[in-house]
């Protein structure tokens, strides 16, 4: 019956019902986790992967931070309560989660900023090189950061763009840097780290994977599968909130030979001489540049605090089940409504998310967020459900396909405020 015994074994549409998934919910090991997100009665949030639910310890964090270390200690907190640490501090959480050693992550800038300066720093590391590996619909900011790397370096830098299923044979003696987001945002395809790294090192170029849609979703182990950097998004699955701090790895044996573009007095060996001239600091460190956004990051430290305490073969069986309970009820919706399947059957390659296509993809899924089922909409015609493990369940998926084929049924998705695009979709 439930997912806990055989997790991909899933019974016929037909034994499908709103029982079963009840009984789901009732012997899933990860339920607990729920009460600690806050997720109004009625509420349907399939949408993890763009944007995590607000944990409840945060809303307490954040009024400690504000209110007494900002307000009554105020500058002092940097030292009293610990500020200026907080981005290794973080860092050597978030290494648990994604396989590395404490002293090769820290948390700093955005994503895009530390695709930019590791990017960078990859073409340094690898002199004489001419070419950056990616896939053509990647995410979109991956993209544009590694054109403004070419751009910026002003040396004869090319992009080579080749179908991720084609990327290791396009990876030669000329390529300095292969980098690819290992959960695909549209379609939730997830990439073999292990076997792709390992290609590229057998060419001698370098890796580096955007773990945005991995982290806080699926098992990562970048130590073992020898990845060279890596960032991360800190909004998403690990819960910081809107605009969180992001993250990012270099690998030991990378760290001092490193040099980041960006060199700001955060990198610095010892910031606080405040010398007119630059000289970075030894560790992970010289990744940083500006202030750490406090309040942000404390925000983030209460998301990945969450994270640290689940055990990950749970977190990917419930992943999986739900993806695969989810798909077995779309079955019937495909072949009535048009829907296309744009994620991968197989499990092993799969994230945490399930996406169709469909021509009205936008509309339908504001007729969904209408009825309080929010997932979301990737132009030109993707629907993606984000299965965030820790908070979403079994009931859930039930009630969306239900919901689904009911707006698809009354044409609800033709009504013109569905159609209206919003600025964010």
């Amino acid at each position: 019956m439930p997912f806990n015994s055989t997790p991909l074994s899933i019974p016929t549409h037909a034994e499908l019902n709103e029982a079963y998934f009840v009984e789901c919910d009732k012997q899933d090991s990860l339920a607990s986790f729920r009460g600690q997100f806050e997720l109004a009665d009625g509420l349907i949030y399939l949408n993890g992967n763009s944007l995590g639910v607000l944990p409840t310890a945060a809303k307490t964090r954040m009024q400690e931070v504000i209110s007494t270390e900002w307000g009554t200690g105020l500058i002092r907190s940097w030292n009293t309560h610990s500020w200026i640490n907080l981005p290794q501090r973080i860092g050597g959480k978030l290494a648990k989660i994604v396989g590395a050693k404490e002293h090769e992550v820290i948390v700093c800038d955005s994503t895009s900023i530390n695709l930019f300066k590791l990017a960078a720093a990859a073409i340094k590391l690898n002199p004489g090189r001419t070419k950056i590996v990616t896939e053509p619909g990647n995410f979109p900011t991956d993209l544009y950061i590694l054109n403004g790397v070419k751009n910026f370096i002003g040396q004869q830098i090319e992009i080579v763009t080749v179908p991720s299923h084609e990327i290791t044979q396009h990876i030669d003696s000329d390529t300095a840097l292969v980098c690819l987001t290992h959960v695909h945002y549209k379609s939730g395809t997830m990439l073999d780290m292990a076997a792709i790294t390992k290609a590229a090192h057998d060419q001698g170029a370098l890796m580096m994977w955007d773990l945005s849609h991995s982290t806080g979703a699926v098992p990562v182990d970048l130590n073992k599968a020898h990845a060279d950097l890596a960032v991360g998004c800190g909004y998403k699955y690990l819960n910081g909130g809107p605009g969180a701090p992001a993250f990012l790895y270099v690998a030991e044996q990378h760290i001092e030979k490193l040099q980041q573009p960006l060199t700001g007095w955060f990198g610095h060996a010892n910031a606080f001489a405040m010398s007119d001239d630059y000289e970075a600091a030894s560790g992970i460190e010289k990744t940083l540049c500006g202030t750490t956004p406090v309040i942000a990051a404390s925000a983030l430290e209460v998301g990945v605090d969450i994270m640290c305490q689940v055990d990950f073969a749970q977190l990917r069986e419930k992943s999986l089940s739900l993806s695969e309970h989810f798909i077995k009820l779309m079955e019937p919706l495909c072949e009535k409504y048009g829907f296309e399947l744009a994620t991968p059957l197989e499990p092993s390659q799969r994230g945490s998310q399930v996406s169709y296509k469909h021509s009205e993809g936008y509309a339908i899924m504001q007729a969904l967020i209408h009825q309080n089922i929010i997932g979301d909409f990737r132009a030109p015609e993707i629907l993606r459900f984000g299965f965030a493990p820790l908070y979403v369940q079994f009931i859930d998926l039930w009630n969306t396909v239900q919901a689904l084929d009911t707006i698809m049924r009354n044409e609800t998705w033709n009504r013109p405020e569905f159609k209206t695009r919003s600025k964010v979709t």
